[in-house]
């Protein structure tokens, strides 16, 4: 079928309209960056409804809308564990026991938040690793919407530069990455924020028109259970394993995801999650950018919401994709990866807004998409360039700087960041789900993070010793178990087996990556649980006041009245997430 469609002026102008607004928005924010604590900081005086659309908009890039739209096809229903599993619990910990952590130290980062509570090594070795990270995922998100832009828009053509030959997909790259440049080199984290505001309604705006057009088209939801039960017997699986949660967990093969529920559970709802949502710099800035320390606690709490709704936007067409491919007659069908006989599970959302959005809507569709990349692409750019600026060059490269110096290599970092992302992006087309890819970058960094801050936090004892080795044990064990083995299928040793020696073979990619993470986490735990006992703690206990659990003072809202505290709103959102889990068992 087609993979190009027509636009109309009026789809072209609402694409344009979007770009004015976001460029605007930088232009409007320039004038306040007068200091490095405004650019990289947002001056720490954001209400907490701006904060926690941010912090959930920040993370609807490329992994939410291309990454679980395409997993959605690829492994169906069991792709919600990604949010009632992996991501509720840990943004409901983040909320109630790590924020007063990271707000009340003053550390402007995670990484320095790592300093103080162990030492300068183990800090530059999350900083650096972390910087990593946010590259490869900006890059995704660049990827992501260069693949957009390249199925939708009828553009062909192929031009030559210094021997190289620049594809639309090369073009549509370096547009995106240059309007992302602009804004964020403005305004700083404050326009990267007010942005994720703006784009995060784009979102919800454009693609709720396309689930709900795509399900009555199916047949509802009894037509599309039916269907999906036609995808699971024709992949070898019983009816409804496209379509339950949990009832096929018992066992690795009997589910699309290749994952038995320990792996599940300990994988993604334990490492994965909590590594991501508690450790990860991009999420918890938004918080740490709050006016107050209620309102930075509040903000992961207040992301929880829409995010555990969001499997209905993203997720739903997916299945609905992967049901209407295996069709007959139907109409549709996904695209083939190039050069393999695998479907382009990333191609799903632009595919559908093609096959069912008629012209002049199909650019808001598009305008969405565009918001969630750039979202996620300034989301990690501006996480970058802050802890490139504090805790890298302001650490390492040269500390008796002014602010002003300080501003200026946040802003040139800016700069270098999105020059990164842009040679990232091409690695992730090996990939034919993203989200596959950043699950493993995740696996590598964030999981040892986790067992490092677990102990740091709640365990005074832990020394900064131990968690510098335990830190680099855990990545090297990650490294090492994904070079020994390799998801089934896979054809190129960016998906494991790069030791030369294969001892295990998973069921799928994401199998592969819980299991990555699961391994990383333990060998963290363990090595740092290990080396501080037989090394000393030089921190005294006065050092690690506001830092350690039990050394910290509990923190009671008296002041507030019962319904605007924390606890409460992080009660119903468990409540809330427990129920759709039982109603989709």
């Amino acid at each position: 079928m087609e993979t190009s469609f027509s636009l109309s002026w009026i789809d072209y102008t609402v694409i344009l309209i979007y770009f004015t607004f976001v460029l605007g928005i930088g232009w409007a924010l320039k004038r306040f960056m007068k200091s490095s604590k405004a650019f990289l900081e947002a001056g720490r005086s954001l209400p907490a409804w701006v904060t926690g659309l941010a912090f959930i908009s920040a993370n609807l890039g490329a992994i939410e809308v291309i990454g679980m739209a395409a997993s959605g096809a690829k492994y169906g229903m069991t792709t919600v564990h990604f949010y009632w599993l992996g991501a509720i619990p840990a943004m409901i910990f983040l909320a109630l026991f790590m924020m007063p952590f990271y707000y009340g130290s003053k550390a402007r980062s995670v990484p320095e938040y790592l300093k103080l509570r162990f030492d300068e090594k183990t800090r530059g070795f999350n900083a650096f690793s972390f910087a990593i990270m946010t590259v490869f995922s900006s890059g995704i998100s660049m990827y992501a919407l260069a693949l957009l832009a390249q199925t939708l828009l009828p553009f062909t053509f192929k031009l030559s530069f210094l021997g190289m030959v620049i594809t639309p997909f090369d073009v549509y790259l370096i547009i995106s990455a240059l309007i992302v440049l602009i804004y964020t080199y403005l305004g700083g984290l404050t326009s990267a924020i007010y942005n994720e505001v703006l784009q995060f309604f784009l979102i919800i705006i454009g693609f709720t028109p396309l689930v709900i057009i795509a399900l009555v088209h199916i047949g509802g939801i009894e037509g599309l259970k039916t269907k999906l039960d036609v995808v699971a017997t024709v992949n070898g699986f019983e009816p409804g394993a496209w379509w339950h949660t949990w009832k096929f967990m018992g066992h690795a093969g009997d589910n699309p995801m290749g994952v038995e529920w320990f792996g599940l559970i300990m994988g993604l709802g334990f490492v994965l999650s909590f590594g991501y949502w508690g450790t990860n710099f991009l999420v918890v800035q938004r918080a740490m950018a709050a006016g107050s320390m209620n309102a930075a606690r509040k903000t992961p709490l207040i992301g929880a919401i829409p995010k555990m709704f969001l499997p209905f936007l993203v997720i739903i067409p997916g299945m609905i994709a992967i049901a209407l491919t295996m069709t007959a007659g139907s109409g549709f069908s996904l695209p083939l990866k190039p050069g393999s006989n695998l479907y382009d599970y990333d191609t799903v959302i632009p595919m559908l807004l093609g096959h069912y959005y008629p012209v002049g809507i199909l650019g808001l569709g598009i305008t969405a998409l565009f918001a969630s990349f750039m979202s996620g692409m300034a989301g990690n750019v501006t996480a970058f360039n802050t802890v490139w600026t504090y805790d890298i060059y302001q650490s390492y490269i040269y500390s008796k700087g002014t602010d002003k110096h300080y501003l200026k290599v946040g802003q040139w970092t800016t700069i270098v960041g999105v020059i990164l992302s842009i040679l990232t992006a091409y690695v992730a087309r090996a990939f034919n789900n993203v989200m596959d890819f950043l699950q493993l970058i995740f696996a590598f960094i964030n999981a040892p993070l986790f067992a490092t801050f677990l102990l740091g936090m709640f365990w005074k004892r832990s020394t900064g010793h131990a968690a510098f080795f335990g830190l680099l044990s855990g990545t090297l064990t990650a490294a090492i178990h994904h070079g020994l083995t390799q998801p089934a299928g896979a054809t190129t040793l960016v998906k494991g087996g790069w030791l030369g020696t294969v001892i295990h073979t998973y069921p799928s990619e994401m199998a592969q990556n819980f299991w990555t993470a699961l391994y990383a986490f333990t060998a963290a735990l363990v090595i740092t649980t290990i080396l501080s006992l037989l090394t000393k703690q030089l921190k005294t206990d006065e050092d690690l006041k506001g830092l350690v659990y039990s050394m910290t003072p509990r923190l009671v809202n008296t002041d507030l009245p019962w319904h605007q505290r924390p606890a409460l709103l992080a009660i119903v959102v468990g409540v809330v997430a427990v129920f759709l889990s039982i109603l989709f068992w």
